[in-house]
């Protein structure tokens, strides 16, 4: 499980999201998360960054994707994405992370799980969208127009 560290003394100059650089589906999520944030967020592997953040103990950086924010607050694991959106204009994620603990309890499995298993949930999302992150394709549609037709046979 990724700690919840809140506060950093080296505030960046910009909102940045720093990332493990090493993961595939990190790489593949920040893509589309780059394209949706405009420039309001950098991003930033822990690999190159995480000198820059000396309060931050680096194990902390490997289990989990971290939005430091100019004025040194850090949103971990799913709200440093749910954040990072909220920078784009979507505030609903970020929001609901931050009232509702059965979300933020539900976010934060699913993260772990993901987080564990990236090599599969990587495969899974290649599957179901394609190998592309700015132009995903919507595959599991189809798949599941086939499923629906299987079964309608049966």
């Amino acid at each position: 499980m990724f700690g919840k560290i809140k506060y950093t003394e080296h505030h960046p100059p910009q909102n940045v999201l720093i990332w493990d650089g090493k993961c595939g589906f990190c790489k593949f999520w920040k893509t589309r998360w780059e394209e949706k944030t405009k420039g309001k967020v950098i991003f930033k592997t822990y690999q190159e960054s995480a000198e820059n953040f000396k309060d931050f103990p680096i194990k902390e950086f490997k289990k989990a994707s971290r939005l430091i924010e100019t004025d040194g607050k850090i949103y971990s694991g799913p709200d440093s994405a749910y954040r990072s959106l909220w920078h784009a204009g979507n505030k609903f994620w970020h929001q609901l992370y931050a009232s509702s603990s059965i979300f933020e309890k539900l976010s934060n499995h699913g993260y772990n799980h993901i987080a564990k298993n990236r090599s599969f949930y990587f495969k899974l999302t290649k599957f179901l969208f394609g190998k592309d992150p700015l132009h995903l394709k919507p595959y599991w549609l189809l798949y599941l127009v086939l499923i629906i037709i299987l079964f309608s046979l049966l």
